[in-house]
């Protein structure tokens, strides 16, 4: 069964990145130093690699889709857990040479949120149902991640949420109403 031209390049475009991913990831592995950043980082250096293996054997032979994996599930969180607000943010600038764990995990959050964008952008140019899916479950497993990562970010402090007035929030957003009756074809 041949690929179109875009998918291809996309397929292509996708394990490229995911390869780069798991040779990040596995270098991070020897520098991280908290244990709850590192059994993250196990996790999702399993899930690559699982990811890359299911989309290569299938590009070979087409055949390997059907026990195709589910995505990276979403962490359980309730909206009041996440911290919202400035709290005394430290300046960060560039480093050069070892990386710290705060580092590993904004270079982690990076990684799955180019990856969830490159995924669904791929899976938009895919004709084989089974890349599409692949490459849809791909999305959903990078952003779940990312989601992790910025909740361990949070809960340390280095990835502050900043808020405005409740008032200014609500106004804003509370411009757009509901439609009345719902959605009428023309001429019911």
């Amino acid at each position: 069964m041949p690929f179109g031209a875009h998918e291809t390049m996309e397929v292509h475009e996708i394990l490229n990145g995911t390869m780069n991913m798991i040779n990040h990831f596995s270098y991070y592995t020897m520098q991280v130093q908290n244990p709850e950043l590192r059994t993250m980082l196990e996790r999702h250096l399993q899930s690559a690699a699982q990811a890359y293996d299911q989309l290569v054997a299938y590009t070979h032979d087409y055949s390997t889709a059907s026990g195709r994996m589910q995505p990276y599930g979403m962490p359980q969180v309730q909206p009041q857990q996440v911290m919202y607000g400035l709290r005394q943010p430290a300046p960060h600038t560039p480093m050069q040479g070892q990386f710290d764990d705060r580092q590993i995990a904004a270079a982690m959050l990076s990684c799955h949120k180019n990856s969830a964008k490159n995924h669904m952008a791929g899976s938009l140019e895919c004709a084989d149902p089974n890349v599409r899916q692949m490459l849809v479950n791909g999305a959903v497993a990078c952003a779940n991640q990312a989601y992790e990562v910025f909740l361990f970010m949070n809960r340390q402090g280095e990835y502050q949420v900043p808020t405005m007035q409740d008032h200014t929030a609500k106004t804003f957003l509370h411009t757009y109403q509901p439609m009345q009756g719902g959605y009428m074809p023309n001429g019911n």
